[in-house]
């Protein structure tokens, strides 16, 4: 797919913010596009700046963009006391495409939050503007179901290159892919169907396109990463044979150009990377500092161009990028310390369960079908 687009060098470079709006206002008839106020933290001179990092920052209702300095220069969401459609709520993915942040409102669960007792749903996908303006939506805001637009907690969204969008739609135990037009063009998964049978998952909690066609899922409560093709065959899983102690909630899953695969193994606090043949050859376990959660459920490890790996240390209330060698080299937020600020993460962070570098789809589907 993407593959070919890059061979044939048709979408080697950004879109340029005029041309992907466009694209994305021309579904308008369809899809219709929904403003809202923008944001505090708008975007500054330095929105976009390649190599900053974008924090789906969960339990803050947010999605930020952070400088090498800590600040952050461009939020959308208003805040953790904030459950409206003007924020995102429990927030678990965020990517940039282009100029535009697509975004998975997953929601909050019962007695996690001060403010929602009861839990809060979101159940949206989003693609926001830098204004902080919706310019697309599958899913209604706060309606939980498997209908025509309706998710039930989707928890990763991924924009394709032939601009659909991949979303894992955890609660309806489904890979869903619909295009702007909002139609589901292929899914995975039998929906409300739990399982570990063909063509059923068990609280699925991402999915990624590879170069190949094939679709990476992390299937979470089933303790494994598969790959399967459009048929619905599995070809590749990890492990062989489910065993939570090699891989325990599996919350997410890349594929390497080396052709290993990154897995963040959340239940036993750590990311690993495995060799085609299942080999473990490289590790790193989260929760041994002094001052750790003893359980931190790491959500995201994400292979970066340099080398490094950055991981969202999700009730670690963090997110670090360490190297190969297992050096911490950066940080955002504080160890085990909740917290919030508008302008910088020095503050603190709460549960970040994504972050990736602008510009650095490493291991990741690249919305333009080229690698950086």
């Amino acid at each position: 797919m993407f593959n070919a687009l890059a061979r044939r060098g048709a979408l080697r470079r950004w879109l340029s913010a005029a041309s992907l709006s466009v694209l994305v206002l021309a579904v308008g008839a369809a899809a219709p596009a929904v403003a809202l106020t923008p944001t505090p933290g708008g975007p500054s001179s330095s929105f976009n700046k390649p190599g900053d990092l974008l924090i789906a920052d969960q339990f803050n209702n947010r999605v930020i963009e952070v400088n090498a300095e800590h600040q952050i220069v461009w939020q959308f969401g208003l805040g953790p006391g904030d459950f409206s459609a003007r924020s995102i709520i429990g927030t678990n993915d965020a990517q940039r495409v282009g100029p535009l942040t697509l975004m998975a409102g997953t929601g909050t669960p019962p007695n996690t939050v001060p403010g929602c007792p009861q839990g809060c749903a979101d159940n949206r996908v989003i693609l926001v503007n830098p204004a902080g303006h919706i310019v697309w939506q599958y899913g209604t805001f706060g309606v939980t179901g498997s209908g025509p637009d309706q998710l039930n907690t989707p928890v990763q969204s991924t924009w394709l290159p032939d601009q659909h969008v991949l979303i894992t739609d955890q609660a309806n135990e489904r890979i869903i892919e619909v295009d702007l037009a909002k139609h589901i063009v292929w899914q995975y998964g039998m929906t409300g169907t739990t399982g570990i049978g063909f063509d059923q998952l068990n609280n699925p909690n991402s999915a990624e396109l590879l170069a190949n066609g094939h679709i990476l899922i992390s299937d979470e409560n089933n303790n494994r990463v598969i790959e399967v093709n459009r048929q619905h065959q599995i070809v590749w899983q990890y492990p062989a044979v489910p065993d939570p102690s090699l891989l325990s909630g599996a919350a997410f899953a890349s594929r390497l150009v080396s052709g290993d695969t990154l897995i963040t193994d959340s239940n036993n606090s750590r990311a690993i990377e495995v060799t085609p043949a299942g080999k473990v050859v490289w590790s790193y376990t989260t929760n041994l500092q002094p001052g750790s959660n003893p359980a931190p459920l790491p959500t995201r490890a994400v292979r970066l161009a340099s080398g490094n790996t950055l991981i969202s240390d999700q009730f670690n209330n963090r997110v670090i990028e360490v190297s190969p060698a297992g050096t911490i080299v950066r940080q955002e937020g504080l160890l085990n310390v909740s917290g919030y600020s508008p302008t910088t993460t020095t503050a603190g962070l709460f549960a970040p369960y994504d972050a990736k570098v602008v510009g650095d789809y490493t291991g990741l589907t690249p919305p333009f079908g080229f690698r950086h």
